[in-house]
């Protein structure tokens, strides 16, 4: 599973607030992953020069038509500028035909909890989704 590690844009000043967002994206059909994955390196290029963005990181695993967002910012508005902004703008709306299923959660953390571990966004999705967690045998 391809995993583009932790970067840090922005630098985040110590004991500070911080917005943080994951995302798993399935794609519906087996062609359309090359598309998706091209489009996301995009966005992941724009996330590098976004104001605000504290971190952030990414999972593919093509053979199973998925996708993982991991992100840290400032606040909300550092977000929906970042989001609201080209070539992510776009992508949204250009991708939406293709898309079968997206989950989105936001959580509030603190600057000296970064970066934020996988295992944890993982845990709080599969929550979200209504799924047990990997690894959870209960």
């Amino acid at each position: 599973m391809p995993t583009l590690p932790w970067i840090t844009p922005d630098p985040a000043p110590p004991g500070a607030a911080t917005l943080i967002i994951a995302s798993r994206l399935e794609v519906r059909r087996w062609k359309d992953v090359p598309r998706f994955f091209v489009k996301s390196l995009a966005a992941w290029r724009q996330v590098r020069k976004a104001p605000g963005a504290y971190g952030a990181s990414l999972i593919a695993q093509p053979l199973k038509r998925t996708f993982w967002t991991l992100s840290a910012w400032k606040d909300n508005e550092a977000l929906y500028t970042y989001a609201g902004t080209e070539p992510h703008k776009g992508l949204m709306t250009g991708l939406r035909p293709v898309m079968k299923e997206s989950t989105f959660i936001t959580w509030e953390s603190r600057t000296d909890e970064l970066p934020v571990r996988w295992d944890e966004a993982h845990r709080r999705l599969a929550e979200h989704r209504g799924e047990r967690p990997a690894g959870d045998s209960a």
